[in-house]
């Protein structure tokens, strides 16, 4: 244990400053306890902040009012049916008990408001008990002119691909009318410009829209209640090892400002640092092979904290080769990748390998993306990088990576390191295929095939825009299906997709409590996780949107409570 002079004490110390960290923090002081919240970089939100800001909740409580149903037996039918036996039953049962009640007492005790999206479905349509809407929620958009001047900018900015012209804040329905053109897309971008351009006096302060949608609006409102409950949040704090006596956590070294200050936790510490996205050398241990941290869209500052401080302390860890992953591009410039999520799906692309073949149903899960590139990835057929390739009439009608629409930025607007660095133009496929480094013959055979594919409809090596996840991405105006269209027209683009992620999802052994276990499965008292630092109730898979932040929402919230409740009970 460190020695150190200053000390400060508590009941219940949260190690983060994400969905899963604020969301603990705001149920532990509610239920008593004294609560401190420390985060080792300036700006606070971790990836959370950054995300889509989407919870899957099964069975959640505002399914009935937006016509849905749902019962527990189906959500655990569709939850087994995806996950298998990579997670123990407790954990998952635990799950989703807790995420409605979770959701539910956000909702109501704080100053968060989620609404559903109706039409996203669950990623894995033929697995019994899946839903084609309603569990998926996301937070309502939340205004940042009730948080300090200060506080708002302290918040860890939106990733660029969530925004519209690397401005304006869209929440997901939204996001998805604008970017597949579903009808009314060009009155809704023009009611957001005119909002964003109306907040003057902001305006010239920052380019950051105070209309705030996705992992921002969840944050935001999250850091808000906190605030009102007058809970502190540190930041430019770093836990620099826990303190343990007796087999017991008795909290944590902190770091603030470079002078050491012990913080003691009578009730317990909650670790909620997020993954090691940004740590090169734990994804060349852990992660397949090859990996970069250029390639994740996570938050820069995660980088394993946790996971090497609860190890010292004698937690197991699990699932430490998974993360949330998805297919992502490099942009100059940019400081994190980007993930294709709309993209991948809209008609007129498709993704190959160097051979210049499919290996993936584009239209599916991005975590299933990725895991079929490694997968497939071997020295006579390539698929790392892959390759989206599409044509003028793609260009023209939709956005892509960090591109608009070609309509509104045409190509001799788009940044000139991006033309020479990124994107990769020919008037025909052979010439791309030359600038790309894939087989000619096999790009144009495939194209081929998918030009016939848009004719009839029907994906007959993949069966691409064939449920109701697929077409959640579609062009509603492609007929006869959404997610195909000829890639006919030139010139012809690509550039290169790699295997990145949201973020690292292995971690720390934990229990249906949130308790950090060590390799005996035994728990270590006073210790617990929520987040990407802890071992995924997911397991393997991505079952829906919002598979990360649902569970670190609900197991904040789970451990909050159950270190309150067993300090209480002696």
């Amino acid at each position: 244990m460190q020695k150190c002079e200053a000390e400060t004490e508590v009941d219940f110390l949260v190690v983060g400053s994400g969905a899963a960290a604020l969301s603990g923090a705001i149920v532990a002081h509610d239920f008593g306890a004294r609560v401190l919240v420390v985060e080792k970089s300036p700006r606070y939100g971790g990836s959370s902040a950054m995300s889509g800001g989407g919870l899957w909740v099964p069975n959640n409580h505002l399914m009935a009012a937006a016509g849905f149903a749902d019962t527990p037996e189906e959500a655990w039918e569709y939850m087994r049916g995806c996950v298998g036996s990579d997670v123990p039953e407790a954990r998952m049962r635990a799950y989703l008990e807790n995420a409605p009640q979770a959701v539910r007492y956000l909702c109501e005790r704080t100053r968060l408001r989620m609404h559903i999206v109706p039409d996203y479905a669950d990623y894995y349509q033929h697995v019994p008990g899946a839903k084609e809407g309603g569990r998926c929620l996301e937070a309502s958009a939340f205004d940042a002119r009730q948080l300090e001047e200060s506080e708002f900018l302290a918040m860890r900015e939106t990733a660029p691909q969530e925004l519209v012209m690397n401005r304006m804040s869209l929440v997901i329905s939204e996001a998805q009318a604008f970017l597949t053109r579903s009808p009314g897309w060009m009155p809704l971008f023009a009611r957001r410009l005119g909002e964003y351009l109306g907040d003057v006096a902001w305006r010239l302060k920052s380019p950051r829209d105070r209309r705030c949608a996705m992992g921002n609006a969840l944050i935001g409102a999250l850091r808000l209640s906190l605030a009102d409950r007058g809970v502190p949040l540190w930041l430019n704090a770093p836990a620099r090892e826990l303190l343990v006596e007796r087999g017991r956590v008795r909290g944590a070294a902190i770091e603030r400002g470079g002078v050491p200050r012990n913080v003691r936790a009578r009730f317990g510490v909650l670790l909620a640092t997020g993954g090691f996205d940004n740590n090169q050398a734990l994804r060349e241990r852990f992660l397949p092979q090859p990996t970069r941290a250029e390639w994740s869209c996570g938050n820069p500052g995660s980088t394993g904290d946790a996971i090497a401080m609860a190890s010292e302390a004698g937690a197991a860890l699990e699932l430490m080769d998974e993360a949330w992953w998805g297919p992502t591009v490099v942009v100059p410039g940019e400081e994190r990748a980007r993930m294709l999520v709309i993209e991948k799906s809209l008609p007129g692309g498709v993704i190959v390998n160097r051979l210049g073949k499919r290996f993936v149903r584009e239209t599916a899960a991005y975590n299933d993306v990725v895991k079929a590139m490694y997968a497939n990835h071997r020295e006579e057929s390539p698929c790392i990088p892959a390759y989206l390739v599409f044509d003028a009439d793609f260009r023209r009608k939709y956005p892509c990576g960090p591109l608009l629409p070609g309509a509104q930025q045409p190509d001799w607007m788009v940044r000139g390191e991006i033309r020479r660095r990124f994107i990769r133009k020919a008037g025909t496929l052979d010439e791309l295929a030359a600038l790309l480094g894939i087989d000619p013959g096999g790009l144009r055979a495939t194209v081929e095939c998918m030009n016939r594919y848009a004719g009839s409809g029907v994906d007959e090596e993949f069966h691409r825009g064939e449920n109701a996840f697929d077409r959640f991405f579609g062009d509603k105006s492609v007929t006869p299906n959404p997610c195909l269209a000829p890639i006919a027209k030139p010139p012809f683009y690509g550039f290169e997709v790699w295997p990145g992620e949201l973020g690292t999802k292995g971690g720390l052994s934990v229990d249906e409590h949130a308790r950090v276990l060590d390799a005996s499965r035994e728990a270590i008292p006073g210790l617990y996780a929520a987040g990407n630092c802890s071992a995924p109730v997911m397991g393997r898979t991505y079952p829906g949107a919002g598979s990360t932040l649902g569970p670190a929402t609900t197991f904040g919230f789970v451990a909050a409570r159950d270190a309150i409740a067993r300090a209480r009970a002696g």
